[in-house]
């Protein structure tokens, strides 16, 4: 299939021809550990890269493989790869590009985990971790050098949705030749494609909107061939062994199919319902690209095709208002995760990004009564429903 059809149309067939396999509609899960040689030499070939084929399924295996062409195609990359988790991606990319003496820069607004391995982990190796605001591009220019080998961010950031210039500071990276790494997955390849703003290599929690019915972990790296190739080799196969499994390919690929139209309906919903906590005199301020009050509005314009399913807001009472205000809650799901067809709703301070000290989280822009609201699929009016009524009785306790 060539790359002139339509995003929605590569999700579902990108890759796959049925009349190749009896003529299944659905591809084949190729549930084996190891794959049988045609001869001795054959396995030979293969293991010194002489020749195409499989061989272990912690190499390649061809669901996994089927799932990782469809992504590059999603994310405008030559090559993808499949991984066990989020973090497996992230942490397969940085064991791949990295070395003791090496320095990270990465934005001062991380995933809880990506912080603490980034902040607390890699610099137990030897490896200078720089934290800047990288929403003013001019903090990485003053900070850039010639051993900085990564430049890392989220657009938009987890959990408070800040933006990041994906083209600008790409450009300052490549003065240096260091690789810039963008977490997209708030965004997903229906909002961003980061690649073809400059970014040399986007990775992906693949649990969260691309699954999308939380019924799987997973995670996704997309890049140049080069890249992809010395990822899987070094990162995933020695490193980290954070290898998906072939039935997890399946359902990521399921959930491809449906992802156009799926992150459509959540950002529809997700600015209907910015718009109404923004006018409730229970909310301190919300935190949406659909805004007039957001102040990176004219980025996610020009950068986004849509404004995003979550939404970070905080209320009166601070962390304590938050919690009073989630437990008041009846439909909406307190849990972790975001991008599912359920909402959910969880307090960042305590939950994801508990790995951050309090001093660390009131430097890098993460409130103590912050909540972030992943809206889901649920008819608008009855997460509204919800919504509201436990803000009018917040508001009445407070009164």
């Amino acid at each position: 299939m060539t790359v002139d059809k339509g995003f929605a149309t590569r999700a579902i067939h990108h890759g796959y021809n049925p009349q190749d396999h009896d003529g299944a509609l659905t591809p084949p899960i190729h549930m084996t550990s190891t794959f049988a040689f045609e001869d001795a030499e054959a396995g030979g070939e293969m293991f010194a890269g002489e020749r195409e084929g499989y061989f272990y399924s912690r190499i390649a295996n061809p669901t996994c493989v089927l799932l990782e062409k469809r992504m590059a195609t999603l994310e405008a990359g030559e090559a993808g790869l499949a991984t066990a988790s989020g973090m497996g991606a992230i942490t397969s990319v940085f064991w791949s590009l990295i070395s003791s003496g090496d320095e990270v820069i990465v934005d001062k607004t991380l995933y809880g985990c990506t912080f603490a391995f980034l902040t607390h982990g890699l610099t137990r190796f030897g490896v200078k971790v720089t934290v800047v605001d990288m929403t003013d591009p001019a903090n990485l220019q003053d900070a850039i050098n010639d051993q900085t080998k990564v430049v890392y961010f989220e657009t938009p950031a987890n959990p408070n949705n800040r933006l990041i210039d994906i083209a600008q500071i790409s450009n300052i990276a490549h003065q240096v030749n260091a690789k810039v790494v963008v977490d997209n997955t708030y965004a997903t390849p229906v909002l961003t494609r980061p690649l073809e703003h400059g970014a040399d290599i986007v990775v992906h929690s693949a649990t969260k909107y691309l699954g999308g019915h939380g019924d799987l972990v997973a995670g996704m790296v997309i890049g140049s061939h080069e890249d992809i190739a010395n990822i899987r080799l070094v990162g995933v196969k020695d490193m980290t062994g954070a290898v998906m499994a072939p039935m997890t390919a399946m359902l990521v690929m399921r959930g491809l199919k449906t992802l156009s139209l799926r992150v459509a309906q959540h950002c529809k919903s997700a600015t209907q319902i910015a718009a109404a906590l923004e006018q409730h005199p229970a909310v301190v301020k919300v935190y949406h690209p659909s805004l007039d009050s957001f102040e990176q509005k004219a980025l996610a314009m020009r950068q986004m095709s849509n404004f995003g399913g979550m939404i970070p807001f905080e209320v009166v009472g601070g962390k304590e208002g938050g919690i009073t205000f989630m437990n008041r809650l009846s439909m909406i799901q307190r849990a972790v995760s975001l991008g599912d067809a359920e909402s959910l709703i969880q307090h960042p301070a305590s939950m994801t990004h508990s790995t951050y000290t309090p001093e660390e989280r009131a430097q890098h822009g993460i409130g103590e009564g912050l909540i972030r609201l992943s809206v889901g699929l649920e008819n608008v009016e009855d997460i509204l429903a919800d919504l509201m009524t436990a803000l009018d009785a917040h508001e009445t306790v407070l009164v």
